[in-house]
């Protein structure tokens, strides 16, 4: 067998076992909850950056990407240790219910794959969310001057986050651009409320 089959084949049985274990509302749940962290995180991170007169695009982008990393991690381990907690307890009621050992059935599998499934997406959607917002700071020659880049990534952020909103809207069949105003009603607080606190902090 070919490795190309043998990976079709692999996508195949992850494929049927993350349907067996209804894996991919719980995912989306996680991606669109934690990417919505990210993006205020970061927003939170360039007005604070702003308003402390940082004219320096490498300090933001390092406290970006470290905060970012860090959401990433947080992810990591509490999506693995909260989803396997969860999985593993499924599992065990069923065992005493039916007074079999499941722990080497396809049930036990798709839950083992949920894991993985469900602590990626809550790991990496932070972490690709505050990238997206950051990138403006990258290309501040490019953009003008690091002012420039700090409204082109709040920009970014709104945009993001009413992408976020549009897709929560799909996933509930209601009204995209409402559901993305509601979303970027959070970046926008987010914002006013950090340029109020610059005087606080004078």
């Amino acid at each position: 067998m070919s490795p190309l089959r043998r990976l079709s084949l692999r996508v195949e049985q992850v494929r049927e076992l993350s349907a067996l274990a209804d894996v991919g509302e719980i995912a989306r749940r996680y991606f669109a909850m934690n990417a919505f962290d990210g993006v205020l995180t970061i927003i939170g991170v360039l007005v604070g950056s702003y308003t402390a007169g940082i004219a320096d695009a490498r300090i933001v982008l390092t406290t970006g990407f470290a905060t970012s990393l860090a959401m990433g991690v947080s992810g990591l381990w509490g999506a693995a240790l909260t989803e396997s907690a969860e999985r593993k307890r499924s599992l065990n009621e069923l065992e005493q219910a039916t007074l079999c050992d499941l722990g080497d059935t396809r049930l036990a599998r798709a839950g083992r794959v949920a894991v993985v499934i469900v602590t990626l997406a809550d790991a990496l959607a932070p972490v690709a969310a505050s990238a997206l917002v950051l990138m403006p700071l990258l290309l501040a020659p490019a953009l003008g001057g690091i002012r420039a880049s700090y409204f082109a990534a709040l920009g970014v952020g709104l945009g993001t986050l009413f992408g976020l909103g549009m897709f929560l809207g799909r996933i509930s069949r209601s009204n995209l651009a409402l559901s993305g105003l509601k979303t970027v009603s959070a970046g926008l607080v987010s914002i006013l409320v950090g340029l109020a606190l610059h005087p606080a902090a004078g």
